[in-house]
């Protein structure tokens, strides 16, 4: 089933347990993003204000006990969003996210799904479905056990490949 972005966006405050997402690709064209991928690259300063909103859904939901993972599987060196990404990370952070990073050549024996994708409570996949361009053009979920047992086996493997993002350090 597909769903619309605020549909997705109530998947967040829906879950039990656990909210994981596997991000693939090295770069996306997401329309909130790109106005502020823009100032850095010309080397303008970004508050970070509008992330604001996400870390405190993030915040509420560690202190009720919830887990937020989030693997970035990257090419190196890295690409400017993936770059402009890490940069802007440590908000997320500082409301609780875990993130790693995993070099692309660490993940060759890894069975993937063919999208990103949020796994929620290991019960609720929704795949990112993207425009050559980086842009997202659906969230599309399943409930099917073997998407289930996919995603969260790639996470978990890609996890233990991962390097924190406090000890990641990109190279140019």
């Amino acid at each position: 089933m597909s769903l619309d972005y605020e549909e997705f966006n109530a998947l967040f405050t829906q879950f039990e347990r656990s909210a994981i997402h596997l991000e693939m690709r090295d770069s996306y064209g997401t329309a909130i993003e790109l106005p502020h991928m823009a100032k850095w690259a010309a080397g303008e300063p970004d508050d970070l204000a509008w992330l604001q909103g996400w870390c405190d859904l993030v915040r509420e939901g560690v202190q009720a006990g919830k887990t937020f993972k989030r693997a970035h599987v990257v090419s190196e060196p890295l690409s400017d969003y993936q770059r402009w990404s890490h940069s802007i990370m440590q908000p997320h952070i500082e409301a609780g996210s875990e993130v790693c990073w995993v070099p692309r050549r660490r993940v060759s024996s890894v069975a993937f799904p063919g999208n990103d994708f949020w796994l929620f409570d290991d019960r609720l996949v929704v795949f990112h479905h993207y425009a050559g361009n980086g842009q997202n053009i659906d969230f599309v979920t399943s409930t099917d056990p073997h998407d289930v047992r996919l995603c969260a086996s790639a996470f978990e493997a890609v996890w233990e490949l991962g390097i924190p993002h406090s000890e990641y350090k990109p190279s140019v």
